[in-house]
């Protein structure tokens, strides 16, 4: 090598040292911060924010008779709640009620709502009226019987109708009605219910998959704007869980029960404005927002939507 050469690898080696040294330092520091970060969340948690001495005495939960709506409500009346308890079949309701009463001896309300309809909300404002509410969870959803192309959806006018007003009206109406108060008393926890199926899009699930993506902005943006008003305003984004709404009836590791999903998502309120809720649903958030490419992604959950689809249409045609 010539002596120009040896004399421009001496002038640069000491910048790229430095470099290399800075930037391996930087990765170290995110890596301990992200692990000290989980640690936190995952076994330390935040359990005893979510209690009404914290936040106040009510709790409303939306679709409050099924799957995690229902964990939301017992969960919340064991940890001394007061529940309010919303959704459509007053029966239901009833039965939920009287359960919770028996169980974890606290105070319950009813409210038999249909939120596939707009005109509810002066009727819930009216049962909500004069309540100290201290969490609002909005869990109520709806989504496909099946996957289904746009097009093919069944009755895709009233279907469109019936998943926005479920899945995106009712949050933000709820959110209109319970969140001044708590700006008056500046605490307050509002957890809205998405679905890991808002962070990429769902192919055959299209519809419910952006509703779901709105819940997550929706909530995002809120909480930047009442986070100094001393509000707790909470993105839940579940993988699945095992409930009636996603056919799942036994429960795995990666496919809790509602109840173990809502115990573990609780203890991230005020840990995490966005959150997956439970630690095997974290790192499959993780792997597939992170590191798998979107069009990958999108292939697959296209493939995996088919397959399902043919399935169902196979067993009608059984049927």
């Amino acid at each position: 090598m010539s002596s120009s050469g040896e004399g421009v690898l001496r002038a640069v080696e000491t910048p790229l040292f430095w470099l290399g040294a800075l930037t391996a330092a930087w990765v170290s520091l995110c890596s301990v911060y992200r692990l000290l970060s989980g640690f936190r969340v995952w076994v330390l948690g935040n359990g005893r924010l979510v209690s009404p001495a914290v936040l106040g005495k009510w709790a409303v939960v939306t679709g409050a008779t099924d799957g995690i709506g229902k964990a939301y409500a017992e969960e919340l009346a064991r940890r001394g709640f007061a529940i309010v308890l919303i959704s459509r079949s007053q029966e239901k309701l009833d039965e939920v009620s009287k359960a919770i009463e028996s169980k974890c001896g606290v105070e319950t309300k009813t409210i038999a709502a249909d939120f596939s309809g707009t005109d509810i909300y002066s009727q819930i404002e009216n049962g909500l009226a004069g309540l100290e509410i201290g969490v609002l969870v909005n869990n109520v959803g709806f989504s496909y019987s099946y996957p289904e192309f746009f097009l093919s959806v069944p009755d895709l006018d009233k279907f469109i109708d019936s998943l926005i007003n479920i899945n995106m009206t009712s949050v933000c109406q709820m959110t209109r009605l319970v969140l001044p108060r708590m700006v008056e008393r500046r605490k307050g926890a509002i957890l809205n219910i998405s679905s890991a199926s808002g962070l990429f899009p769902v192919p055959l699930l299209t519809v419910y998959s952006a509703s779901k993506a709105f819940v997550d902005f929706f909530s995002r943006g809120l909480q930047a704007e009442y986070k100094s008003k001393g509000i707790i305003i909470q993105s839940v984004l579940p993988f699945f869980v095992a409930t009636k709404l996603s056919k799942i009836k036994r429960a795995t590791l990666d496919k809790p029960s509602p109840e173990r999903y809502v115990a573990a998502e609780l203890n991230t309120v005020g840990l995490q404005s966005q959150t997956n809720g439970y630690l095997p649903h974290a790192i499959m958030g993780w792997l597939t927002t992170a590191l798998l490419p979107t069009k990958v992604l999108s292939s697959y959950m296209m493939s995996m939507c088919l397959s399902q689809r043919a399935r169902h249409l196979k067993k009608q045609k059984q049927g």
